[in-house]
């Protein structure tokens, strides 16, 4: 479902755990080598452990901070990168508790101020005092929470793609679907994409490295919570709405209305022809093109 809805995988013998992390390693590597950009890999320490992020873009340029969807990371913004790094300088970090190259080798990250605490350090180590914050699925909560939380000003304009827990819930069906992954990862997070997106053809370099996210430890099951809506309505940022014309995870109706009734400064478009799953990299000219031009808006 794309929340951070995680599990330990089965206990496979130390040459196989081998193995398959240098297989992840390699998959990793191909989609950052398809960034198109020159990518700087920065390692952040905090109490949780250290963080990798991946940043591109001119160094003096607005900042930008990508979060990714649960059981990915930075990795997956690889159609993405080189466009928004034309304007913006590019943070994309693997969120500390996910299949990628962060490790929670400090404090557990096991509740949702955990979470937020971390973000909130993450941006400060990185002397990123003001920016635009772009999250998909659970890093749209992420994105959302940091941002009702954040001082005044600190984040400039925020865009949520097929945001989960923001405004509705999962649909029943999601939830049912999703059961088997975790609780098996390694069999029932493919069945679990398949339903999601249609069985249509995904990228096989972010299939592969999706595929051995199962075999990367990763932290406790964390939900989101959908915000109030007295804190939605109070919140003196712009917000881009993009819910995923395709989705199975929600009611995207549900989605759009919710928030176009509780934020004061939110466009809600729909990205056609993709499911949840499918951004940011299935059509991501169209994607590409509605952040660009919310991003380079007068705020």
């Amino acid at each position: 479902m794309h929340a951070r809805t995680h599990s330990q995988p089965e206990s496979p013998s130390p040459a196989s755990t081998d193995e398959s992390h240098d297989a992840f390693e390699a998959a990793y590597d191909t989609l950052i080598a398809r960034w198109g950009v020159p990518v700087e890999a920065i390692d952040v320490p905090s109490r949780f452990g250290a963080t990798r992020v991946n940043a591109c873009g001119p160094r003096d340029a607005p900042p930008l901070v990508l979060l990714h969807g649960g059981r990915a990371n930075s990795a997956s913004w690889y159609a993405n990168a080189a466009v928004l790094a034309r304007t913006r300088r590019v943070y994309a970090p693997d969120t500390i508790g996910d299949p990628g190259r962060s490790r929670n080798t400090g404090q557990p990250v096991r509740a949702r101020q955990d979470l937020l605490d971390w973000l909130a350090h993450l941006l400060a180590a990185l002397e990123i005092q003001h920016t635009d914050l772009c999250g998909h699925s659970f890093g749209a909560w992420l994105a959302l929470a940091h941002t009702l939380r954040a001082p005044r000003g600190s984040i400039a304009r925020l865009a949520l793609l097929d945001p989960t827990q923001c405004f509705a819930g999962f649909a029943p069906a999601c939830l049912w679907h999703a059961l088997p992954g975790m609780l098996r990862p390694a069999r029932g997070n493919e069945a679990y994409l398949r339903w999601e997106t249609g069985g249509a053809d995904l990228d096989p370099d972010w299939l592969a490295l999706h595929r051995l996210s199962a075999a990367v430890p990763t932290g406790k099951i964390i939900a989101g919570r959908r915000p109030k809506p007295r804190a939605l309505r109070a919140l003196d940022v712009p917000v881009l709405v993009l819910p995923a014309e395709l989705s199975r995870v929600h009611n995207i109706d549900t989605v759009a209305e919710r928030a176009s009734r509780t934020l004061p400064h939110a466009v809600v478009d729909t990205l056609p022809g993709v499911s949840h799953h499918m951004i940011p990299f299935t059509r991501p000219e169209t994607l590409n093109k509605k952040l660009t031009e919310f991003f380079t808006s007068a705020v």
